[in-house]
């Protein structure tokens, strides 16, 4: 379903156990609520990350919204997902702009159309998914997989919060997370739901009076990369932005060379799009799995359709998951609301420099309780499936892959090509727990091996429906 929302209650309340589910929706009103605190989930990484690459943001965050749609009308409505940037790509579009030349003009082209290639591929895998059906999807991704995938995926953004965003300025961010932790959990109505859009616009109402109050701070500067003296917000950009305009945006070209160096983040992107919709699935109570192939071919069609216009790659987003788990709706609805947003976003510079001039001390404060929650989901994937950890096979891969994750960990492969951080993690929790499992004789142990048949348990607010 996507379009139609069935009204959950009275549109109003949720009451304790309950979820919104993916076909369901509170009001209208309470739904661009939502749909706008999914926007500042995703806008901090989909923003940042093409500037990394050397991509256009606007382009990216205009073209997020496309993707997100994209991927609602392919999953038809069933696997509620946001589409933001990927930062799997990033090591290898580095490789590609140090292999071609930085300064080339031409580097753009080829970046947008390797990763175009990429997303084909990817897609390709999810055909084949779809069609070989569950049964494989099981056999490459049981529950200890998936669950230290999404895991890894969480806590391996430990070292952007860590790195990045609280040495910005370490009391805003504990004061936003603090603030957050209240809001979510003393209101059970609305305000508790959108606790982190409102923690994060306190925390941005918070940094600039401290800027008032007690100045400029010294502390790390993000967009200099050291530490020196600056206004926790500035207005700067906001004020140089247009308010009307069309990204820059270009066609891809297409080199061999090129190409080779992002395909291994495909391998990435699908365990990550697996660990996303099982974390999903866990979270509604539903059988996701008939949806598997699905949602990743419509992540490689997002990003075939974004690299052809100069967007970055995507992938579903664990800040939105996140979202999710705090909020208890997980409703399509404010996805559609959220991509028309980021549409919006992109065709409205001013108002996508407003919000990119967010703190990141703010981001700091925000980013540590979503990213925490993520990693949580990852252990009740463990607990719910009654994943044996006495068991080497199990215990080693999966604690080697989030640590690697989590450092992140640097593995050069060559000069120009280097695996990191989740991607080493998944490729290591993924290889080394089919490695294991066949040298300990247990690679034919039968259709359903240990730890990878037991159904995905009900939330107790579905009482033991499928959604849609």
């Amino acid at each position: 379903m996507v379009a139609g929302w069935t009204k959950h209650g009275d549109g109003k309340t949720l009451a304790p156990g309950e979820v919104v589910r993916p076909h369901e929706r509170l009001s209208w009103p309470r739904m661009v609520g939502f749909g706008a605190q999914h926007v500042i989930a995703m806008f901090g990484a989909t923003f940042v990350f093409p500037l990394v690459m050397g991509l256009d943001p606007n382009v990216a965050i205009m073209f997020s919204g496309v993707a997100t749609i994209l991927f609602l009308l392919i999953v038809d409505g069933k696997v509620p997902s946001y589409l933001g940037t990927s930062a799997s790509f990033v090591g290898g579009v580095l490789a590609i702009r140090a292999a071609f030349g930085g300064d080339n003009p031409g580097v753009d082209a080829i970046v947008t159309g390797a990763i175009l290639v990429a997303g084909l591929v990817l897609a390709l895998i999810g055909v084949a998914m779809h069609i070989l059906g569950v049964q494989i999807i099981n056999r490459i991704f049981p529950p200890v997989v998936t669950g230290a995938v999404v895991m890894l995926i969480g806590f391996g953004l430990a070292y952007v919060v860590a790195d990045i965003y609280w040495p910005q300025d370490q009391w805003i961010a504990l004061i936003t997370m603090t603030v957050t932790f209240l809001i979510i959990v003393l209101f059970r109505g609305f305000v508790g739901r959108i606790g982190i859009l409102l923690g994060l616009v306190i925390g941005y109402l918070l940094s600039w009076a401290a800027d008032r109050v007690f100045g400029d701070i010294t502390a790390f500067n993000a967009g200099t990369g050291q530490i020196d003296t600056h206004a926790r917000v500035s207005f700067d950009a906001v004020a140089k932005a247009d308010w009307i305009g069309l990204p820059g945006m270009h066609w891809p070209d297409f080199k061999i060379s090129a190409v080779l160096l992002v395909l291994p983040a495909v391998v990435a992107l699908v365990a990550e799009n697996v660990g996303h919709v099982k974390a999903v699935g866990e979270m509604t109570g539903t059988d996701v799995n008939p949806y598997m192939g699905r949602a990743i071919i419509g992540d490689g069609a997002a990003t075939v359709v974004t690299s052809t216009f100069g967007g970055s790659p995507t992938t579903t987003y664990a800040e939105n998951i996140g979202v999710m788990a705090a909020t208890r709706v997980y409703s399509t609805a404010a996805y559609y609301i959220a991509a028309v947003i980021a549409i919006l976003f992109g065709l409205c510079p001013k108002f996508g420099a407003l919000v990119a001039a967010t703190p990141g001390g703010v981001l700091g404060g925000i980013t540590v309780i979503l990213y925490g929650m993520i990693g949580l989901l990852g252990a009740k994937i463990w607990i719910e499936n009654r994943v044996d950890f006495s068991d080497p096979v199990n215990m080693v891969p999966v604690g080697a892959g989030i640590i690697l994750a989590i450092g992140p960990v640097k593995q050069v492969i060559s000069s120009d090509f280097t695996l990191e951080g989740i991607a080493l993690g998944t490729i290591v929790v993924l290889a080394g727990y089919h490695l294991l499992r066949a040298i300990s004789g247990r690679g034919g142990a039968g259709p359903n091996p240990p730890g990878s048949e037991t159904p995905v348990p009900r939330s107790p607010g579905l009482k033991g429906e499928a959604a849609g």
